[in-house]
């Protein structure tokens, strides 16, 4: 066996230095093309003697509509009011807020709220054999809060029963589609459009933000899961696991302002089960991300929820706060199937040129070219302008987790089967 024979090194060849190559720089991560989107200046109260109150109807029905929606001062007009609530919240827990020393309004709203919810164990769900789909006791629950709003609204303060007619709309709206039996960030608008009414109503002044974002947000939130628990309500729309929750939008936005200067809880520390058990009483984004995990029957949110856990990868709270604003521009107010259902009165008015306003989707027969009722509830699958169909059958996560807990199947996560 032959062995080789190696050349030793000149002792110049031993002095010099390898020739050194520059590394490549790593090309910088892409610039969102959309601006974020800044706080318009919320106007003054409007004089309620020169608005003809009426009964809020949808004006968008058509892109040309939602187009003008667009460049209208109620659009500039919502924007103001959620972003000025979000930026209410900025670094303060909800503890931070003293119920007794708030405005008597809010006072009035949680009593309202916390009606609802007794109204929610006068009208039990209907057995429906272990459906996961929307019960139809549902609708029974909607028309007892109809009955009882008038007589809410005038212990607010409002001017007259037209005004109470107009306002009382929003609040029925945002607790679900009586029809489908389902609910979504539309609904969830509806109860930020309420409150805007009132605001312009001059019921709620801007020193009542605060306590709108921290106090009455977390306890609507908590009243519509006892909604979803209840009554199973599905979730509007298609976007399924890929929106950031099944039902909601809002409470991540102000939960994310809260969390803007957080010494020491970062984006990435919703994967902290400990931590979200910990803080999530104060602070609206871990409370949403801590009660996603627990209603899930599959462990991880990157197979359950992964534009959350994407999000979870940003710098810092300011990233995920800007982030979260254009996407409730574009996302919530920029998407046709959201915003068709969008109702105009005199407070938040439609401007002109919009289509004639249709009923309440209450009164008005499902339309399409496919209804199917199955457990007393109409569905229906249609292509429409929008290029989204808001009639496809989405069953509840909520509802498979109680039922899953009814069958005594809940001892542990169902993972899936590459998990």
């Amino acid at each position: 066996m032959s062995s080789v024979t190696e050349t030793p090194l000149s002792a110049e060849q031993l002095n010099t230095l390898p020739r050194l190559i520059p590394r490549k720089k790593k090309a910088p991560p892409p610039q969102n093309s959309l601006p974020v989107p800044e706080t318009p200046v919320l106007p003054s109260p409007p004089d309620t003697s020169t608005l003809q109150f009426t009964e809020p109807v949808r004006r968008i029905l058509s892109p040309h509509d939602h187009g003008l929606c667009l460049s209208s001062p109620t659009y500039s007009l919502i924007l103001s009011f959620v972003f000025s609530l979000s930026e209410s919240a900025a670094d303060r827990k909800i503890s931070s807020i003293d119920l007794t020393s708030t405005h008597p309004s809010i006072h009035q709203i949680l009593s309202i709220l916390d009606s609802i919810e007794e109204t929610v164990r006068l009208c039990p769900p209907a057995d429906q054999g272990g459906s996961r789909f929307g019960n139809p006791a549902f609708r029974q629950f909607i028309d007892s809060i109809t009955a009882q709003s008038n007589a809410w609204h005038s212990d607010l303060g409002l001017p007259n029963a037209s005004s109470i007619t107009e306002v009382s709309t929003y609040l029925h709206h945002s607790l679900g589609n009586r029809a489908r039996i389902d609910y979504g960030s539309g609904h969830e608008l509806n109860f930020i459009i309420w409150l805007l009414c009132l605001d312009r109503l001059s019921l709620l002044p801007t020193s009542t933000f605060p306590a709108l974002s921290l106090l009455v947000f977390p306890r609507y939130i908590k009243l519509l899961r006892k909604l979803q628990s209840t009554y199973y309500l599905e979730p509007a729309g298609s976007h399924g696991v890929w929106g950031l929750d099944d039902y909601h939008f809002l409470p991540f936005l102000i939960g994310a302002s809260q969390l803007l200067h957080h010494p020491y809880i970062r984006p990435l520390s919703i994967h902290n089960e400990l931590l979200l058990e910990e803080e999530g009483d104060e602070y609206l984004y871990l409370d949403m991300v801590r009660f996603t995990i627990a209603s899930k029957t599959v462990k991880g949110l990157k197979w359950t929820q992964p534009l959350l856990d994407d999000i979870s990868g940003a710098k810092n709270w300011e990233k995920v706060e800007q982030g979260l604003r254009r996407m409730f521009v574009k996302e919530v107010l920029g998407k046709s199937p959201v915003m068709q259902h969008f109702l105009f009165g005199s407070l938040v008015p439609a401007v002109e040129g919009m289509s004639v306003g249709m009923v309440d989707e209450s009164e008005e027969e499902v339309g399409g070219e496919l209804a199917v009722e199955e457990n007393g509830a109409k569905h229906v699958h249609r292509d429409d302008a929008s290029g989204d169909c808001c009639g496809i059958k989405i069953p509840s996560a909520v509802a498979a987790a109680q039922e899953a807990m009814k069958r005594g199947g809940r001892d542990g996560w169902r993972r899936v089967p590459f998990d």
